[in-house]
């Protein structure tokens, strides 16, 4: 995977790292291997990518949550949650964590990665909520960003999804996160002009914002 430099206006607190378009197995070993070899004086990241199509099945994931695969890859992944969709054309903010660190519980975590994606449409005048029975980021009734968390020795991995501009039929074949009939959008269908590029590296700075405030909202 190759990692380029984002803009210069992120602020250096973590590590920020882009990689483009990653195989979805290649990835998830990759973060493994980070967090084994990892210690607490190892550098936070952030890596922002997309993957080829691919269904991930969290670890107590239902397969009766898969209506229809299409030919689409499921791969059963050691991350929170139920069954979601991948593809190009929605940016993946995967957090290698030092959470100990960092002073969070998981639940504040999870708020707090809602909030940064929250503030990133803001930006656009787009107003979302999170919700606690159901975590993830909605726009009305539709969620526009799901996440999932694997917790190891106080380190973390995995991340948050956010559609910007996708093919979004492949959400029809499952239960989007365990819950049938929801709804999804993403930025191009709300208006929003930018691309994977600016909204990722928009999301990498508020997301460095909103894990080092020492409140949340």
């Amino acid at each position: 995977m190759q990692n380029l430099s984002l803009s210069a206006s992120i602020p250096p607190h973590f590590a920020v790292k882009t990689m483009g378009l990653c195989d979805y197995q290649t990835t998830w070993q990759a973060m493994k291997d980070f967090t084994h070899n990892r210690s607490e004086q190892t550098r936070d990241e952030i890596w922002l990518l997309q993957h080829p199509p691919v269904f991930t099945q969290g670890i107590a994931g239902k397969p009766e949550h898969l209506l229809y695969d299409h030919g689409i890859a499921v791969i059963k992944t050691d991350r929170g949650g139920q069954i979601t969709f991948h593809g190009p054309g929605q940016i993946i903010a995967y957090l290698l964590l030092d959470i100990r660190r960092l002073k969070l519980g998981v639940r504040e975590l999870v708020r707090r990665m809602e909030n940064a994606v929250i503030g990133v449409l803001q930006d656009y005048h787009v107003k979302a909520i999170g919700r606690t029975e159901a975590p993830g980021v909605y726009v009305g009734k539709a969620k526009i960003a799901s996440l999932g968390l694997k917790i190891r020795r106080n380190f973390c991995y995995h991340g948050i999804a956010l559609n910007v501009d996708m093919d979004l039929t492949p959400f029809s074949y499952i239960n989007p996160c365990g819950y049938q009939g929801l709804q999804v959008t993403q930025t191009k269908d709300l208006g929003i002009p930018d691309g994977v590029e600016i909204l990722g590296a928009k999301l990498a700075n508020h997301l460095q914002e909103t894990l080092l405030s020492r409140t949340i909202n």
